[in-house]
């Protein structure tokens, strides 16, 4: 018992000399309260994790990377004193599987690691959706968030192509078709990415975007996003209470857990479970290279993007949907979630209060993930508005039923317990999301309307 005290007494003097001559309580970002310590309140933070992860190793990657299709006349897995020859691209990638130490493990993992931080910033914006956190004051915060997951996806599809295999030339090939039709913006990007129309030129911009003009923009809006959340702080817990303060004070920051060194150790904590999962699913399942770009036996290859962009190559496939009607969807999909804080101008934030925002949500989510494993079964395989409607409609059907069911049944117990504590005349004050003008405004007790916290 003495030296543990001896001993937490020197770590307290030790970090208050560090405190002391950095000013870091100046820069460090601010607290946060004790009840967020949970991982569905960090999935923001787990998103960083794996940018931070991604960054350090594709500089590695880059140590051995040659990003140019020119022929380069070695084995490359091929049976030596072959005639054929293989692309740098490509060749660079097989010598950093087969002849890297741990280059398998590094490449994998960061292959690994894309995925995963797509599919973290896909958990971390439906969780904000359901949650309310788009409203106000984190109306300019949430339009950030979205325009960084659409960046993500953004460096999925420009790291695609650069292994310069038959599969990733194909789906890159189909991806550009359906990018050039964005509306205004396809004529805008077109010479950016095509280059001089080379496949040097498509390869080298790609190159570029993926490991210079994307990430530099995803650095400034995740600062932009972490300046608006020091700006706000964490969104309260979600709750019915129309009048409920949709930030913490100065004060209540000062009285949670600071950043520095608890929340930092918090998020050390989970980055590295984060890094030890990726190796240890590289280990055990290394990626397998497929053939290079012009390789006589590719003929066949099926083109298929990777699963996060697999919904909209199988949209295309659809009876009747041409390209330009796929891309027309996606960018009123776009416009509608960065609108969405200005559609959605209900005051309470809990989902069983927003029952139309919910069922869209819902409905997007189950179409994303039919869409995919249909995608991955049957691809490029046309579909038939019989089967289409078959396979839609109980989505939108079964949404709406269920959700319809349980906010009624939602509002009906609402009212008993407001009526069993004698308030049922200011149901509506307490309830209703906007009142008409002049009507005087009551605030909800904690009895009558309690935060409902995850």
């Amino acid at each position: 018992m003495a030296f543990e005290s001896w001993f937490n007494r020197t770590l307290n003097r030790i970090w208050g000399f560090v405190e002391d001559r950095t000013g870091m309580p100046k820069w460090a970002l601010r607290p946060q309260p004790a009840f967020t310590f949970k991982p569905s309140y960090w999935t923001g933070a787990f998103v960083a994790n794996s940018f931070i992860f991604q960054i350090i190793t594709g500089m590695l990657l880059l140590l051995y990377y040659q990003p140019t299709v020119n022929p380069t006349f070695t084995s490359c897995g091929q049976p030596l004193g072959s005639l054929s020859s293989s692309p740098g691209a490509w060749c660079s990638t097989f010598y950093i599987i087969h002849s890297v130490p741990m280059g398998a493990l590094l490449l994998t993992s960061h292959l690994y690691g894309a995925y995963a931080m797509i599919f973290l910033a896909f958990v971390h914006f439906f969780r904000g959706y359901y949650l309310g956190v788009y409203k106000r004051p984190r109306e300019l915060s949430w339009i950030v968030g979205t325009l960084l997951l659409l960046l993500t996806l953004g460096m999925g599809f420009t790291g695609y192509l650069l292994p310069y295999t038959q599969l990733s030339f194909n789906a890159t090939q189909v991806g550009l078709v359906l990018a050039l039709r964005l509306p205004y913006a396809g004529p805008l990007i077109g010479p950016l990415i095509l280059g001089d129309g080379t496949a040097q030129g498509l390869l080298s911009r790609m190159f570029a975007a993926h490991v210079v003009l994307v990430p530099l923009a995803l650095g400034a809006l995740l600062y932009a996003h972490i300046a608006l959340f020091e700006s706000h702080g964490i969104a309260p817990p979600a709750t019915s209470d129309p009048l409920q303060r949709r930030r913490f004070t100065h004060t209540e920051d000062q009285q949670h857990v600071p950043f520095m060194p608890h929340i930092l150790f918090y998020i050390t904590k989970w980055a590295l479970l984060y890094a030890g999962i990726l190796f240890g699913l590289a280990a055990l399942w290394p990626w397998d290279l497929p053939t290079y770009v012009g390789n006589l036996a590719a003929a066949g290859v099926v083109t298929e993007p990777d699963w996060y962009f697999l919904w909209l190559f199988k949209l295309v496939d659809f009876y009747g949907v041409t390209p330009i009607i796929a891309v027309g969807a996606t960018t009123v999909l776009m416009l509608y979630v960065l609108g969405l804080p200005f559609l959605d101008r209900s005051k309470p934030t809990h989902p069983r209060d927003r029952p139309f925002f919910i069922f869209l949500a819902t409905s997007l989510l189950e179409f994303f993930i039919l869409m995919t494993v249909w995608g991955g079964l049957t691809p490029g395989v046309q579909i038939l508005i019989p089967a289409i409607v078959e396979r839609l409609a109980p989505i939108f059907i079964v949404n709406a039923v269920v959700i319809a069911v349980f906010h009624y049944r939602y509002r009906l117990s609402y009212r008993r317990r407001l009526a069993a504590q004698g308030t049922g005349a200011r149901l509506e004050g307490a309830y209703s999301t906007a009142p008409s003008r002049g009507a005087p405004v009551t605030t909800p007790t904690a009895m009558e309307v309690a935060p409902t916290r995850e």
